[in-house]
Order: C-alpha cells, then structure tokens, then sequence
C-alpha cells in the first residue's frame, strides 16, 4: 500500500511538472503582451502598468480581419479535399487491400520523412511556372499533396482494423464498394477523421513558411502570417508580437478544446494501429 501511494504520489507531481513545463511558455506571453509597446521585459515580471491595450493594436496592425478570413478559406480549401483524398486512400490500401497497395503505402510512408524546408525552394518556382504566385492556391495546392502521406497513414490504420465480417455481410445484402464505404465504413471511422480535422486544421492554421515565401500579398496569408507585421525596420516589438501570438493561438486552442474528446476517443480506438 505504501509503494503504491508513493507511486500515485509521484505520478501527480510529475503530472503537475509536465503541466507547468507546458503552460509556462504561455505564461510568459500574456505577462511580456501587458509591457509597453517598444519595451523588451525581461523574465516573467509585472508590468507596473499593464497596457490590455496591446491586444486591440496587435489586431490592427496586423489587420488580423481580413487576415482571419484569409485562413478560414484556406482551411476550407485544405482540410476538406485532404480529408476525403485521405479517407478514401486509406479505406482502399487499409480495408479492400488493392494490388499494389502495400507499395503505394510504403510511398506514403516515405512522403512522411520528407523534409518540408527541402521542398520550398522547387516548390516556389513549381508554383510560379503554374501562375499561381500571391493567390491563396499557392497555399492551399502544396498542403492538399504534403498533408496527404499522413492523411493516408492515420485513416489507413483505421481501416485496417475494421473486421472483414461489417463488409462480407453489406456484400451479401448487394452492397457494392462505394455503398460499403460510404454507408459502413465511414460512419464508423467518424472518430478517426475528426480528429485527423482537428490535426489538419490546426496545421493549416498555423501555416507560416509558405504564406511568407509564396505569397507576397499580407491579406491573403495565413493568421500566422500576421506576425511578420511587427518587424520593423530596426528591430521586433515584442510586446505587440506576443499579443498578435496569443491573438492567433485563441482558435486553434479554442477548437482544441471544444473537440478534444473525439480525438481522444479516436486515439483510444487505435487510430495508430496497424
């Protein structure tokens, strides 16, 4: 009894260690974001007089308005294409078992350990040759095809796991692919793809290197775009920088949040199985 309190005991204060490792970095913006604009704080010190202030400039200097409607068409250009791409990928290499599925999936898998700053430069000119420089597209094309290799991969190992019996009986009553995916397998995998939303969303959201190297035009950037507004020429206000940080951070937490249990109830149905 003594050992496993010790052993309960000890895992909650590591709980709590791994808890304020966490929500220190967080901390630190919101207390930096309440310094006068121009300052640089130093530590996690009060401001004497905390400028909430900060908020609502970093929001108009960035002109996060238009800058949040830029993200939510980009998000609705990725997150559903890859979803479905993703799905329907992995429903065919996971559960019907195609020829040459196992090889198409080992190309996914090694689309995994593709470097993303090693694409950037023949994905520029590739993009430019295509005339989709300073447009949205530019954007939205590359994450479709860089977000598949795991799109495939988390949705694969889903239906990998499905029993074969759910698609032999739909068979019987004269299902065919289409009405078996669509009718069965979808409905049942509902945890794996809203979570594998939620993952994409948060990825698309917070998108910074190809809003800034494919898209000269601010408007038409990311959120996470926004933060290339505080550097000046002299230098970085970091006040404001912090508050436009925390600003951006707001919805990707927030979505976190209100759908953490599908993700949880998807990883605890072995969503990383297989």
């Amino acid at each position: 009894m003594i050992i496993a309190g010790r052993e309960a005991w000890t895992g909650r204060l590591l709980l709590i260690a791994m808890m304020a490792v966490t929500l220190l970095p967080f901390l630190s913006l919101f207390v930096t974001a309440l310094h006068p604009s121009g300052t640089y704080p130093a530590g996690l010190a009060w401001p004497q007089d905390p400028q909430w202030s900060n908020f609502l400039r970093a929001f108009e200097a960035a002109n996060m308005a238009e800058l949040l409607k830029s993200s939510v068409l980009i998000v609705l250009g990725v997150v559903p294409i890859s979803i479905l791409l993703g799905t329907m990928a992995g429903f065919a290499i996971g559960h019907l078992r195609v020829i040459g599925g196992r090889i198409v999936f080992l190309l996914f898998v090694l689309g995994l350990t593709l470097p993303f700053e090693g694409i950037i430069t023949p994905l520029y000119y590739q993009i430019r040759d295509m005339g989709l420089l300073n447009t949205r597209w530019a954007i939205i094309l590359p994450l479709i095809g860089l977000f598949m290799p795991f799109s495939v991969f988390w949705m694969r190992a889903h239906f990998v796991n499905m029993p074969e019996e759910l698609s032999e009986s739909a068979r019987m009553d004269g299902a065919n692919v289409w009405q078996l995916f669509r009718r069965i397998h979808v409905p049942l995998a509902m945890p794996a793809i809203s979570s594998l939303a939620i993952l994409l969303f948060l990825w698309t959201w917070n998108q910074f290197l190809l809003a800034i190297v494919l898209v000269d035009d601010p408007a038409k950037r990311t959120m996470s775009g926004a933060l290339g507004a505080f550097q000046g020429q002299w230098g970085t206000d970091i006040p404001l920088l912090c508050a436009g940080s925390l600003l951006i951070l707001t919805p990707t937490l927030a979505i976190f949040v209100v759908f953490q249990r599908h993700f949880v109830k998807a990883l605890l149905q072995g969503s990383l199985k297989g």
